[in-house]
C-alpha cells in the first residue's frame, strides 16, 4: 500500500512540475506585457499625483470633519493639465473652497472654485513651459467666505 502511495505522490509532483514550467513562459509574456503598457502611458503623459491639502481647523471641527483637495496633473503635447476633487466632509451647508495659484511669466494668478459636496476638476490648466509655467500652488479654505479657516499653500507642481 505504501509503494501505491509513493507512486501517486510521485505522479501527482511530477504533473505539478510540469504545468509550473508550462506556465512561466506565459507569466513572462505577461510581466512583458505589463512593462511596455507602462512605458506607452509614460509617453502619454504620466500622473503625477499630489495632495491631499487640508482646510483648518474651524468651530471646533475634528480632522476627520475638514475639507480636502487631491489629484494629478499630467503632460501632453507640452500643456500641463491639473486634475482632482475638492471634498466637503461636514456637510454643515458652509462652502468648501480650492484655490489654485500659478506663475509663468505674465505673473501671478489665482482662481477659485467652491462647493457643498464634492467637485470634481478634469483638465484645468493647459499651462505652458514656453510661457514661462513654472509653479502651481494649492489651498482649501472652508466657511461663509473663501477667506475662512484655510489651510496654507501646498506646492502641486
Amino acid at each position: 500500500m505504501s509503494t501505491m502511495r509513493a507512486i501517486i505522490a510521485g505522479t501527482a509532483l511530477a504533473g505539478s512540475l510540469l504545468a509550473g514550467t508550462a506556465a512561466a513562459p506565459a507569466a513572462m509574456a505577461s510581466t512583458a506585457g505589463t512593462a511596455v503598457g507602462a512605458a506607452a502611458q509614460e509617453a502619454q503623459g504620466a500622473k503625477h499625483f499630489f495632495g491631499p491639502y487640508y482646510s483648518k481647523f474651524g468651530g471646533g471641527e475634528s480632522f476627520g470633519k475638514r475639507s480636502y483637495f487631491k489629484g494629478y496633473w499630467t503632460k501632453s503635447g507640452g500643456r500641463y493639465w491639473f486634475y482632482g476633487g475638492l471634498f466637503d466632509r461636514d456637510r454643515d451647508r458652509q462652502y468648501s473652497y480650492v484655490w489654485f495659484k500659478w506663475h509663468d511669466r505674465f505673473g501671478h494668478h489665482t482662481k477659485v472654485f467652491k462647493t457643498f459636496g464634492h467637485s470634481g476638476f478634469s483638465k484645468f490648466g493647459g499651462f505652458s513651459k514656453s510661457k514661462g509655467f513654472d509653479d502651481f500652488k494649492i489651498r482649501v479654505c472652508e466657511g461663509t467666505d473663501k477667506f475662512d479657516d484655510c489651510g496654507g499653500w501646498g506646492d502641486a507642481f
